[in-house]
């Protein structure tokens, strides 16, 4: 949860605000709004809304179908502002500092987004507009959305009550458990061995992959096990740790009948430490895999020569080799369950949503445009919406389900299928992608149709969420819930510089421990007492206060 602290933009803007006042309007036609279509009502004529998106250059929103269907829908004419991903939140900021910033930000998640910071801040300063009476009038979808999933509802609704942005809601089951194992069950046939169960089960698979040559070329060239240090999901030490001891990947915060705890101090964390330090020292993991991007990660799964890779940590395979059915390494790699260690077989979890807000009305919009701009959104959440807004045109970017098609849940009701686009074709220019604000649900994914073959390119998504059963309510009871807590806005500050300073001492200290730069038995009590003195207490006071205030509100 990272908090961006804007002090210098804030000054500038209350006096742009002192200068420059809000723009006003008229009320505009209340006319009902039942959630199949928004409209502001065509007695006062189309609305204009400007809004500030983000563009790598693929849509042009001005000429978009999608663009066209929302306009017609919502009676509102849209005046984009297009920024490249490259520099968008510098811009963003740069239009907020400057007076000069749209009516409505429809971002990006993973592009630019604003954080739980930004939003009280911006919002304490009226820049920001709270959206809780526009979306109880006006905005049945969301309200349901909000309703029908605690966590999104709690992470949405700021401490002092207001709902000041809303995120996409993008129940991804596959990004739910990141920290995903996956072997080359190849290799595993070839060597007769079956899939490890166990953490001493693993390592003598890793030692077989090192020392008989699975890939058959005579020289002593496998890679046991790489992962990376670049995005979520990729990390080795999580999968291994969970047979130890919890390991969220992020902040190493546990819970146990709501007290708030860290992970990385516990005697079961050393335990796992010194696994990972024995695969490290007999040479199974790949040095490289605390160091390299996933460009590098993916030239082992991808080496041309021969086959090298016996196992990467992952979300999901495409990560480090290229999949589908033109590569001859994708079908290789299966996902195996959490090993079973000393003391756990847990699973990595994380709600797949991102805190903050991609989707913000400023103040300079007029009561007329917000009840056009949430209506709008409004429409967006509906299944039609999401179909055409993140997909593109019924009959030439997807289709509806017919006689025998299978969804990725086979339990699920099918909704709808995607169609792929000739290799080498333009972009149609029919969709906004993640632009139009994901509303997927569990039950929308799971209602995807995809081809039974889970090494197909059209059957990749299908291949993921049979992946992911094998990990599926197998984290604990209690897990700290990062993405819906909000921190004190009074502690933010003071919470954001504990926290990087704890994360990046533990995750130092563990590279030095698997790597042998630092001594478990001599050095570790050490590690302990320096992480005390880094404020722990204090950090985990903050943090158990949000935990408190969130249990609170459920």
């Amino acid at each position: 949860m990272k908090k961006r602290v804007y002090r210098g933009w804030f000054s500038l803007i209350a006096l742009v605000l002192v200068l420059a006042g809000c723009s006003g309007g008229a009320s505009p036609n209340d006319s009902g709004a039942d959630g199949g279509s928004a409209s502001t009502g065509g007695e006062t004529g189309t609305v204009p809304i400007s809004v500030f998106v983000n563009t790598d250059g693929n849509i042009d929103y001005k000429t978009n179908l999608f663009t066209k269907v929302l306009e017609k829908k919502a009676n509102v004419k849209l005046q984009f502002t297009e920024v490249p991903y490259d520099g968008a939140a510098e811009k963003r900021q740069i239009s907020l500092a400057s007076g000069d910033y749209p009516d409505l930000y429809m971002l990006i998640p993973w592009v630019d987004k604003f954080s739980q910071s930004d939003l009280v801040k911006f919002g304490q300063q009226g820049v920001i507009l709270p959206l809780n009476d526009l979306i109880d009038q006006y905005a049945p979808n969301i309200k349901k959305a909000l309703d029908d999933h605690p966590d999104y509802k709690s992470m949405s609704i700021a401490p002092d009550g207001n709902i000041y942005g809303l995120t996409m809601l993008n129940e991804c089951f596959h990004c739910s458990y990141p920290n995903k194992m996956w072997v080359n069950t190849s290799w595993l046939k070839k060597l007769n061995l079956e899939v490890p169960k166990t953490t001493e089960d693993f390592k003598k698979v890793l030692e077989a992959f090192k020392t008989k040559d699975p890939n058959g070329n005579g020289k002593a060239d496998e890679v046991p096990l790489s992962g990376s240090i670049e995005n979520f999901g990729v990390h080795i030490l999580p999968f291994l740790m969970n047979g130890f001891i919890y390991d969220d990947d992020k902040y190493y915060l546990t819970v146990n009948g709501d007290k708030v705890d860290i992970a990385a101090n516990k005697p079961e964390w050393k335990e796992g430490l010194a696994y990972a330090r024995s695969l490290y020292a007999e040479g199974l993991i790949d040095p490289g895999a605390f160091t390299q991007n996933a460009d590098a990660f993916k030239l082992i799964g991808n080496n041309t020569a021969t086959e090298l890779l016996g196992a990467g940590a992952s979300m999901h395979p495409a990560i480090f080799t290229d999949t589908g059915e033109g590569n001859k390494y994708s079908s290789h790699y299966d996902a195996i369950p959490p090993l079973q260690g000393p003391h756990a077989a847990y699973a990595t979890f994380n709600y797949p949503v991102d805190p903050g807000a991609t989707f913000v009305l400023t103040n300079k919009a007029s009561k007329e445009v917000q009840i056009a701009a949430i209506k709008m959104l409004d429409y967006i959440y509906t299944e039609e919406g999401q179909l055409l807004g993140n997909y593109g045109e019924e009959g030439k970017d997807w289709v509806k389900p017919k006689d025998g098609d299978v969804p990725l849940n086979e339990k699920a009701k099918p909704i709808f299928k995607t169609l792929e686009q000739p290799a080498g074709s333009e972009p149609r220019n029919s969709a906004w992608g993640a632009t139009a604000q994901y509303n997927h649900t569990r039950e929308f994914r799971d209602g995807w149709i995809q081809e039974t073959d889970i090494y197909k390119n059209s059957g990749y998504e299908r291949r993921l969420q049979e992946a992911t059963y094998l990990y599926e309510n197998k984290q604990p009871k209690e897990v700290y819930p990062n993405w819906s807590v909000w921190i004190d806005p009074a502690a933010a500050d003071e919470q954001s510089m504990l926290q990087q300073n704890i994360k990046d001492y533990v995750d130092q200290n563990a590279l030095q421990f698997v790597t042998g730069a630092k001594n478990l038995d001599k050095d570790w009590d050490a590690y302990v007492k320096g992480l005390d003195a880094l404020n722990l207490k204090r950090y985990l006071e903050i943090m158990q206060q949000a935990y408190d205030t969130t249990k609170k509100a459920e």
